[in-house]
């Protein structure tokens, strides 16, 4: 799930920042900062910080070197109290905020400590005299800031009623899928191998029965990808909904069938209602069209 949990993070970065730094900025202060007090200081504020964001994993300080000047705070006993004196110079949260003076967040990253996805929220301290004091980060997995900013994310708890539920569907339209199959392989069977004594408005039948088996099947395929596995949408097909595309896909798959065998049968039978077919060809073309609209507005959208 990690792709489609990146990709929500990417869609709502700029309010888990807007959210974050605020929490922070009404957390994070100079005021009555002195070299006396200045441990005791940067601890209380990263105290003050952990209340305020109790999903945070892990909080802590590093000066304007990158150096980590305090022990982690957290809620986890394994690490808590650790890491003081690490060099962060490197880290991407670190010389962001240095270059841009304001509070930056991180892309989402695999934690060293713990192996989750987290990101980093840092804002830097400033004395009177506009010189960086020190650097107060937040680490905090991807799952939880989508939860506090995305309340329905694939993670939450309707998230993960909305996988169930489109799993259910999923399986049970696959159930449809296989008896189409059994249905259309038994009729198709059932015209035997005498070619002069086929009926042809049983093979078209058959062809309906087998072509909506697969085209339901692959809708299937695209509902349980893309809503129950999260993964990534396809390249080519336009980055539009890949669960809406397929399913007008397998409508006008139908309906093509369907009036191609509708000009066969009028044409041989009743040669007066082949309007009829003509409409239903019209009606399909128009879908097509729709779905192509779908497809390009949706590209150009993104």
């Amino acid at each position: 799930m990690v792709i489609r949990e990146i990709q929500e993070y990417a869609a709502i970065r700029t309010k888990a920042r807007a959210y974050l730094c605020y929490i922070m900025s009404r957390h994070v202060s100079s005021v009555g900062l002195n070299a006396n007090n200045f441990e005791e200081h940067v601890n209380k504020q990263l105290l003050g910080l952990k209340e305020a964001v109790p999903d945070g994993e892990v909080f802590y300080a590093v000066d304007g070197n990158g150096v980590q000047i305090s022990t982690n705070v957290s809620k986890n006993k394994k690490l808590h109290g650790e890491r003081e004196g690490i060099d962060r110079s490197e880290r991407a949260y670190f010389y962001k905020t240095v270059a841009e003076k304001r509070c930056v967040l991180t892309d989402p990253y695999p934690s060293l400590a713990t192996n989750n996805m987290v990101i980093t929220a840092s804002f830097p301290v400033y004395n009177d005299d506009a010189e960086l004091l020190y650097i107060l980060c937040l680490d905090i997995t991807l799952e939880n800031i989508l939860k506090m900013v995305h309340p329905s994310s694939v993670d939450s708890t309707f998230g993960i009623y909305s996988k169930f539920v489109y799993a259910c569907f999923s399986f049970a339209l696959l159930l449809v899928s296989l008896l189409l199959f059994v249905k259309g392989l038994s009729s198709f069977l059932g015209l035997g191998l005498h070619v002069d004594t086929i009926d042809i408005n049983e093979m078209f039948k058959a062809t309906i029965l087998l072509t909506l088996a697969l085209a339901i099947f692959d809708l299937v395929k695209a509902i349980f990808e893309e809503e129950v596995l999260g993964k990534e949408k396809k390249e080519g097909a336009g980055d539009g909904h890949q669960t809406m595309i397929r399913f007008l896909g397998s409508i006008i798959i139908a309906l093509s069938i369907e009036a191609l065998m509708l000009v066969f049968k009028f044409a041989i039978t009743e040669p007066e209602k082949l309007i009829s077919a003509v409409y239903l060809i019209l009606g399909v073309t128009s879908l097509m069209i729709g779905l192509s609209i779908y497809i390009k507005v949706n590209k150009v959208e993104k």
